[in-house]
């Protein structure tokens, strides 16, 4: 049985002197017989238990000087073959097409905060950012809420575990107070950012959000200049035929308030769902910006008025795509994504 074992081995390593593959389909099947998961000379190991215990040192020997031969015999033949095509140039054509790159895409979110900012610079709004982690009173107190209020509960509010006077913002208005501390009127600005709140992640809400808030101050601003500016807005977003309506609310830092609905439509179960049957989606908040702001800002609300608005782009983006849930924002599915390729 040994000697018969040693033969196999021998007879082996005489192949793989013998063998001269000439192209790299040659070279693989060499690589496959030779050095492959399932090659002839692993086979080999497991019979070292039929040789005798005399000769198990030398037939282990030979083993490995077959694998050491199969191996540096495929170095040479593969630097051999690979010089051999170079020579001979590519075995391609250069001149050929190339395979079409695909298309990026941009999120709904950013096409529809693009398209927002585009409605509003064209009737005169500037754009302005500021920071995203703000003090309280700048996120609250200078926005007319006061310290009992429900907003200023972490279970509403994200706080700085490192200080609690600080907080995530949880609305773009931050950038408004900021402005009109800083610059006396005429002010026209819109703030587009994230904002933080803590809520309970479902259909219609999320956790993180995108806003863009809007402020105009000047002399003799009323209601209707905010209705009119609005109404354009909603025709330039969703088209000259879009339905809105005006509801009372109230906001602390605007009186009078009012929130904008667009009309969605009752055709489907989903219709249903996201207007709670009303056939109407809310999409923004607005009112006249409250004195108390104004006077905490140091502009004098005896000679100035103003409007503010502000809204989430994450329901404007539900609306005009027809979106019927939030979360598939914040989810990054790319078979939900391509399909705004075109949108922008």
């Amino acid at each position: 049985m040994s000697s018969t074992l040693f033969d196999n081995v021998k007879k082996i390593i005489a192949e793989v002197e013998a063998s001269h593959p000439q192209n790299a389909e040659e070279l693989e099947v060499f690589r496959i017989r030779y050095l492959g998961t399932k090659n002839i000379v692993k086979p080999l190991f497991a019979e070292m238990k039929n040789v005798e215990p005399g000769d198990r040192k030398a037939y282990g020997l030979l083993l490995n000087e077959a694998k050491s031969a199969a191996e540096a015999a495929y170095q040479k033949f593969e630097a051999a073959v690979t010089g051999a095509e170079q020579a001979e140039g590519p075995a391609f054509d250069l001149t050929a097409p190339a395979y079409p790159a695909k298309l990026g895409s941009r999120h709904p979110v950013s096409i529809v905060m693009n398209q927002i900012i585009q409605i509003f610079q064209r009737i005169g709004f500037d754009v302005v950012e500021n920071r995203e982690i703000e003090d309280e009173w700048h996120n609250f107190t200078a926005l007319n809420t006061p310290e009992d209020h429900p907003a200023r509960d972490m279970t509403d509010t994200y706080y700085l575990k490192y200080d609690l006077t600080r907080v995530l913002r949880s609305q773009t208005s931050t950038v408004q107070v900021h402005e009109m501390e800083n610059r006396q009127p005429p002010i026209r600005i819109i703030s587009p950012g994230r904002v933080y709140r803590n809520e309970t992640i479902s259909a219609r809400a999320h956790c993180q959000f995108h806003q863009v808030e809007g402020l105009y101050v000047d002399e003799d601003v009323s209601f209707a200049d905010m209705k009119q500016v609005l109404y354009y807005f909603a025709q330039q977003l969703y088209g000259d035929d879009v339905k809105i309506r005006l509801r009372p609310s109230f906001f602390p830092f605007t009186e009078p308030s009012a929130e904008v609905d667009v009309y969605w439509g009752l055709e489907t179960e989903a219709d249903y769902r996201m207007t709670k049957g009303t056939g109407w989606l809310e999409i923004l908040g607005c009112g006249m910006v409250d004195p108390n702001v104004l006077e905490m800002c140091g502009i004098d609300s005896e000679r100035y008025t103003g409007f503010a608005f502000g809204m989430g782009i994450e329901r404007q983006a539900m609306r005009k795509y027809k979106i019927e849930d939030i979360r598939m924002l914040f989810e990054n599915d790319v078979r939900f994504l391509k399909q705004f390729t075109a949108a922008f």
